[in-house]
């Protein structure tokens, strides 16, 4: 199987400090804080970067499902939102929702909507985010 891999550095303390976190096939870097991830401040998150890794799986695994029966994906653009919350007194991912938007030829709502469902379920970050709850809102466009 393919491995892939990023590497995160932290420097200083945990609110005066900053990151970086970089993207071994790309080479991309970007900076992250504690203001990025807890507050508003700028720069990701690892909860942005999860979200980012969700919406990219779901859009190809839904694509693969649409084309594996028959129908021709024009296009798949999912949002996915991640919420960072407290659970047991200590900071947790609490859910994910991931919203998408779906150009397809020749489907009807309740194949598209099941379909849906099928590729949330079955994504393979989905299913590494298994323990999580994860809702789907699915819209067909024209």
């Amino acid at each position: 199987m393919k491995t892939s891999s990023a590497t995160a550095i932290w420097n200083g303390n945990l609110k005066e400090g900053r990151g970086k976190i970089s993207l071994h096939s790309t080479g991309y870097e970007t900076g992250y804080t504690f203001a990025s991830r807890f507050e508003n401040g700028k720069g990701t998150n690892p909860e942005e970067l999860i979200g980012a890794a969700h919406a990219a799986c779901f859009s190809m695994a839904f694509s693969n499902i649409l084309a594996g029966k028959g129908y021709q994906p024009l296009e798949v653009n999912t949002r996915a939102t991640v919420s960072l919350g407290n659970k047991d007194g200590k900071p947790a991912i609490t859910s994910v929702h991931l919203e998408t938007k779906a150009r397809i030829e020749g489907i009807d709502e309740d194949v598209f909507q099941r379909l849906a469902e099928d590729a949330k379920k079955n994504c393979p970050v989905s299913r590494a985010l298994a323990a999580l709850n994860i809702s789907l809102n699915a819209k067909l466009i024209p």
